[in-house]
């Protein structure tokens, strides 16, 4: 009996398995996935095992991570429901798909978390949005849940309701900085630096500026004002910014991850 299943095995499965190796021995996990080549290239790289039959990797685990697209996700869960016993875990990544969805496939008898994590988590610096009520938990499952999680980076409890809010703020957005890091690079190579140090002085840059908000606790407006002096270069690009809509195009971007997740989660309501 393994103990950690993934059924899917995409970027995001592949970034939260890299994570978990950190934490666990490969011995204990096991995944399934469509592409039987490159699940096998993947078992040979990190010695886990994988097994071809998505019933088979989930009769075999005490947790299973769902790392499918929401649109193969009801397909998935009628595969394996005949084999799911009482006693496991579900884990879903899958976005606008509910506890609630899950359970109308699975049963109610069956716990279900449903997590929203992000591809940091490659690099063990994921963020992660979790859903479940830990007191339907024992101590010792509560343990390996988050020692799960924080394999990869950091884990928040959340409440059902703002799990499309998660996706906004953490899912998605990794999008939204590589695209800031890949202009601010751009600036530097149209005033003569080259690109490749352009995007390490932006990526490091940005990866600073992070750890500041994170471990100062302060709030980011005090820390932007700090490198913010009179009458000094960064006000003038802050204000460069502000004129041309800097802080409403992150949030109109905010608004479009939002509705798109919200009617995912509509359509499956309707199915």
């Amino acid at each position: 009996m393994k103990s950690i299943g993934f059924i899917g095995m995409g970027n995001m499965g592949s970034a939260m398995l890299r994570g978990l190796l950190k934490v666990f021995e490969p011995e204990e996990i096991v995944f399934s996935r469509k592409d039987k080549e490159k699940g096998k290239e993947l078992s040979e790289c990190t010695k886990v095992a994988f097994v071809e039959s998505n019933q088979a990797c989930a009769s075999m685990v005490k947790y299973l991570i769902l790392a499918v697209k929401p649109q193969f996700f009801k397909e998935i869960l009628d595969e394996i429901c005949p084999v799911l016993r009482e006693e496991q875990i579900l884990i879903s990544i899958a976005a606008g798909v509910s506890i609630q969805d899950v359970k109308k496939s699975v049963g109610e008898k069956i716990r279900v978390i449903r997590a929203m994590p992000n591809t940091p988590a490659l690099l063990g610096e994921g963020m992660t949005g979790v859903c479940y009520d830990n007191s339907d938990y024992t101590e010792g499952e509560n343990s390996v849940i988050r020692h799960m999680f924080e394999s990869f980076g950091r884990m928040e409890l959340i409440k059902e309701e703002l799990m499309n809010t998660v996706i906004c703020v953490s899912g998605s957005s990794p999008a939204y900085v590589y695209l800031f890091i890949e202009a601010l690079a751009d600036g530097a190579v149209k005033y003569g630096m080259s690109r490749q140090t352009a995007y390490e002085m932006a990526a490091q840059t940005v990866l600073g500026a992070a750890k500041m908000v994170l471990e100062t606790k302060e709030h980011p407006g005090a820390l932007k004002d700090k490198v913010c002096s009179p009458g000094g270069t960064t006000i003038a690009g802050v204000a460069a910014l502000e004129e041309y809509g800097f802080r409403n195009a992150v949030l109109k971007a905010c608004d479009s991850c939002y509705e798109k997740a919200e009617n995912m989660g509509k359509k499956k309501e309707e199915m």
